[in-house]
């Protein structure tokens, strides 16, 4: 069947080779696409591809841009993305893309240095078993020994060995020995959770840059927005816990004190960013009573 009006090429119509588009009943482009009709019926469901139109009798019709849209579907999920992040994969750019995309690499990167341990740990533990030394006490040493280690592998991605000195040493000047011991009973902080942080830190982090380049009132709903932000973070962190949050907040004091060239990173924000942000908590508490 045969589409009655001129196919778009892109937001434009092409002015010299006007061809008509051609539609598909479901079955017939189930077969084309080399999917099941069932799938078909399931991601129009979930909002991922339904059809550009439908006869008087209600049949589904699919075009053949439709054909290009789900060719870029089943890519993605055999990338392994969700179903969600498809969708905004397909609402997206080619650049916020190309971003998504590298970040999924790298998750399956890790995971595939998280098998490569596995692997790892099941050759100790064969060899043990061939030596005849093989207990769960050993077991859990082999698995240990190698989640220090990628523990230290990714550190190492993040922070030179004098950065992570200095760090540790700001940490012991701030936090009191129970605050500290407090925090080393959490669970191990992973790659994954640094770079979550990051990007919510981050995205903090520009918001409070652009309102204090654009002069904005501290006691504004965007600025104190932010500090809500910022406040939910700060809480994730210490838990309620009054003494790692003096110690978080000692931690800072000190790290601004220390000189430009000692820092172990770059400062968060600059002096003025830190003034708007002073003003903004300001308003904040004083509007929680």
């Amino acid at each position: 069947m045969l589409y009655t009006s001129w196919r778009k090429g892109g937001n434009t119509l092409d002015s010299h080779f006007k061809q008509p588009c051609r539609f598909y009943y479901i079955s017939e482009f189930a077969q084309k696409a080399s999917v099941s009709i069932r799938t078909l019926r399931y991601y129009d469901k979930e909002g991922l591809l339904s059809p550009s139109r439908y006869t008087e009798t209600g049949y589904r019709l699919y075009s053949d841009d439709d054909l290009l849209t789900l060719q870029q579907i089943l890519a993605l999920k055999f990338l392994g993305f969700s179903l969600e992040e498809i969708k905004s994969c397909l609402r997206s750019g080619p650049q916020q893309l190309q971003e998504v995309i590298a970040l999924q690499k790298t998750m399956m990167q890790e995971q595939r240095m998280q098998l490569d341990s596995i692997i790892q740990a099941l050759d100790e533990t064969e060899k043990l078993l061939q030596e005849h030394q093989c207990n769960w006490e050993s077991i859990v040493q082999v698995i240990r020994v190698i989640q220090m280690e990628q523990h230290k592998e990714w550190i190492n991605k993040y922070f030179t060995p004098e950065q992570q000195q200095t760090m540790q040493q700001l940490t012991e000047q701030s936090y009191s020995s129970a605050a500290r011991q407090k925090i080393a009973q959490r669970r191990e902080w992973t790659e994954e959770d640094q770079r979550r942080a990051d990007q919510q830190w981050g995205a903090v982090q520009a918001e409070v840059r652009r309102l204090t380049a654009e002069g904005a009132d501290p006691a504004s709903s965007e600025a104190q927005k932010v500090i809500e932000q910022e406040q939910a973070l700060i809480a994730e962190f210490t838990q309620g816990d009054p003494e790692i949050n003096e110690g978080l907040k000692q931690w800072w004091k000190n790290f601004y004190a220390l000189p430009d060239e000692q820092k172990p990173m770059a400062p968060f924000y600059t002096e003025e960013e830190r003034a708007f942000l002073d003003k903004a908590r300001e308003v904040y508490r004083q509007q929680r009573g």
